[in-house]
């Protein structure tokens, strides 16, 4: 389950946590520059967690995606713009219907221009009032990524049909395409 964190030359990797990983990853597999995106768990105190395990909330562990992008194409800043707009960062380990810690959201950055970044892209938004409450997204190193099971790879796009991604994980790509036109995939 473990993976390492190698970046392939000229790539940058933003891990990041936002509700249910489905949703998260669904929405970057569409953004222009996205090379990859793999869902998993960080952020806990359990080796080689369960997607049950995170799901009881013993672990500490967030779901996250692992986005492997090419910054010439796409920058962190963008990422984390897209990443403001698809979920509610300002819920306490909650997204919806979804709560707990598991759903948190956070950032897990890989270098310190990552965290400046972050914490930039926070306060200009929390500046800016868009949300009543203020942004709870915690900001937090990067720790071992724990590769969720492989029927959560690509879950949106082999089950599109199933209740939960039509009814919380397809608005959200919807939101995504109508917001951020410009920085889709070019399809063929």
């Amino acid at each position: 389950m473990q993976t390492a964190s190698t970046v392939p030359a000229g790539r940058e990797i933003a891990t990041l946590g936002g509700g249910c990983f489905w949703c998260l990853e669904a929405v970057f597999d569409g953004l222009r520059g996205v090379a990859a995106v793999e869902s998993g768990y960080m952020g806990g105190h359990k080796a080689n967690p369960t997607y049950e395990e995170v799901c009881g909330g013993g672990t500490g562990h967030a779901e996250v995606v692992q986005v492997t992008f090419d910054p010439q194409a796409v920058s962190f800043k963008e990422i984390l713009e897209v990443f403001f707009v698809i979920h509610d960062p300002t819920t306490p380990n909650r997204q919806g219907n979804d709560v707990g810690t598991q759903y948190r959201s956070a950032i897990f950055y890989h270098s310190p221009q990552q965290k400046a970044a972050a914490e930039q892209v926070i306060a200009n938004l929390n500046a800016a009032k868009l949300w009543n409450d203020p942004i709870v997204t915690e900001i937090m190193p990067t720790a071992t990524f724990y590769v969720a099971e492989g029927y959560h790879q690509e879950y949106f796009e082999r089950n599109p049909y199933q209740p939960y991604c039509q009814f919380v994980v397809a608005p959200k790509v919807q939101k995504f395409r109508k917001n951020f036109l410009a920085k889709l995939k070019k399809t063929d």
